[in-house]
């Protein structure tokens, strides 16, 4: 089941939004606003979340709520990798997220958390236990960041390729399990409680593996997503339904993000929409169509589907 709807991925992130083309995050406070009063008005019980947000910076969260984009908001998202790319220590989680909790006044989740096996294994063994133990009994939801690696052959989703050298590699790392189907240390020392933030990109045929992965490590929790970029594609709609209908045994937080190349101001998907109303029609649309109707027994009918998409 859906409990969570999450508006947008990292809006504060050059490689999620550019904020070059929305220089005081008008738009995307605009794009908030109202796609978060759609949601409300179509899915009554759904929480609506900021759009995870990295860096984590107390005075972005202070300027979206001076635009007014906070009123439908029901939860402040985070995304941290203090061992891979953030310039402070892990041992600072808990203070990171009262910097947060003090802007802003609402619950505040850990949406994305991780660390790369891309130097050692151990080190994302150590990553893991230290974020469980730091945060599992500090904020309600706590996602680790990711279940699998990124296939090499994937891109990945980042500006920053010509300018992270090696740290661009550590991207194909966050997974508990490898490209290659074998799982790594920290997947068989994962914590109970603690929830997993795994991406499927269109016709993923990755998913009925990860099913099956997450029901053996007894994850209950799941942020992943819907692309509104792939909403136009050929056959979007019967994907979207495969994968929601293959989850829906777990409590999803679903992000809604990524910007069509013809709806942008410019044709790349970190652009800020041209027509903002136009993403608030998909999220109206996710709205009506998964979260409104959503079903029991979930499990039996993802189990029907378990074979290569």
């Amino acid at each position: 089941m859906i409990e969570a709807l999450m508006l947008w991925n990292e809006p504060n992130n050059l490689s999620h939004w550019d904020f070059q083309l929305d220089r005081d995050w008008r738009i995307y406070a605009r794009l908030l606003r109202e796609s978060a009063a759609e949601v409300r008005r179509r899915a009554t019980g759904v929480r609506i979340s900021l759009g995870g947000i990295s860096p984590i910076d107390p005075a972005f969260i202070r300027l979206l709520d001076s635009h007014g984009a906070l009123a439908e908001i029901d939860v402040i998202a985070l995304h941290g990798f203090p061992l891979d790319w953030n310039h402070w220590n892990i041992h600072e989680w808990p203070r990171q997220v009262e910097s947060i909790e003090q802007a802003c006044g609402r619950p505040v989740w850990v949406t994305e958390a991780g660390c790369s096996s891309f130097g050692a294994d151990e080190v994302q063994l150590f990553g893991l236990e230290t974020t469980a133990r730091l945060l599992l009994n500090r904020v309600e939801r706590v996602y680790w960041y990711s279940l699998m690696d990124l296939p090499p052959a994937w891109p990945a989703t980042t500006r920053h390729r010509e300018s992270e050298g090696s740290a661009y590699y550590r991207h194909y790392y966050m997974g508990l399990v490898r490209a290659d189907g074998n799982c790594k240390p920290a997947f068989y020392r994962f914590p109970a409680g603690m929830g997993l933030c795994q991406w499927f990109h269109f016709e993923d045929p990755r998913l009925p593996q990860a099913i099956q992965l997450m029901r053996q490590l007894g994850v209950r929790k799941l942020r992943t997503g819907l692309s509104w970029a792939d909403w136009y594609r050929p056959g979007a709609e019967a994907w979207f339904d495969t994968q929601m209908r293959m989850l829906a045994e777990f409590d999803m937080t679903l992000t809604l993000c990524y910007t069509p190349a013809h709806l942008g101001l410019q044709p790349q998907h970190n652009s800020p929409p041209s027509r903002t109303e136009e993403f608030v029609r998909f999220a109206g649309w996710v709205a009506d169509r998964y979260c409104r109707r959503q079903t029991q027994p979930a499990k039996a009918a993802a189990d029907a589907d378990l074979q290569p998409v």
